[in-house]
């Protein structure tokens, strides 16, 4: 019975983490590029920035909060059919990163306008006497500057989308939710939920390091 249980955690658990991965490596790329273009157009439609736009910076602002504001499983079951008509299925693992990435994007966004609000207002006051341009300012100036702010928003957002996918796991996605779920609790198997758990740790620590590691590279 052990050497069973020990094939099908090799088998079925590597399995299990290397489809965690890929879905938290795909939301979450797709996501922190619309989320950082997203937060960039948070901050710069502003009513006290260069480029200020208050109405769209209102409709903007208002489509994140609501975003942020929606339960991730309410959200991935309420967009059931946009997935659909992406993927062409609601179930599996390519299915996942559809509501995986539509739950990160708004969330993603307020960490990038956070972080772009801590850039020091005089830096970009000195590149519009030099006579730069909105977009320069912002590729030059305001990303470079919150670059440490970037990547800590990016090492949340990682870490955040492994939650997420755990619960995506419940309703059919795959991954280490779904192992700890089907195998673990519904079959009170609490050697296979101790091992998605500290599986799902491991995940995390090496994201956290990797992130802490890139904020003390970039603010030297």
């Amino acid at each position: 019975m052990f050497s069973e249980l020990n094939s099908w955690m090799i088998q079925n658990l590597w399995q299990a983490t290397l489809d965690t991965i890929i879905m938290v490596a795909l939301s979450g790329v797709i996501s922190i590029v619309v989320g950082i273009l997203l937060g960039v157009a948070l901050y710069i439609t502003h009513p006290d920035r260069f480029l200020a736009k208050p109405i769209l910076h209102r409709v903007l602002g208002l489509i994140v909060n609501i975003g942020r504001s929606i339960p991730f499983i309410i959200l991935m079951l309420a967009i059931v059919p946009f997935t659909r008509l992406i993927m062409g299925t609601s179930i599996g693992l390519g299915a996942a990163v559809v509501p995986l990435t539509v739950a990160a994007i708004p969330f993603v966004a307020r960490l990038i306008e956070g972080a772009l609000n801590e850039v020091s207002p005089g830096l970009i006051e000195t590149a519009q006497s030099m006579g730069a341009t909105p977009m320069q300012i912002i590729w030059k100036v305001l990303l470079p500057e919150a670059k440490s702010g970037i990547i800590t928003s990016t090492t949340i957002t990682l870490i955040t989308l492994i939650s997420y996918s755990a619960m995506a796991g419940a309703v059919g996605a795959g991954g280490l939710g779904a192992i700890g779920i089907n195998y673990g609790y519904n079959r009170y198997d609490t050697t296979i939920m101790v091992i998605t758990v500290v599986i799902t740790v491991v995940l995390v620590q090496i994201i956290q390091s990797l992130g802490d590691y890139l904020v003390k590279r970039t603010r030297h």
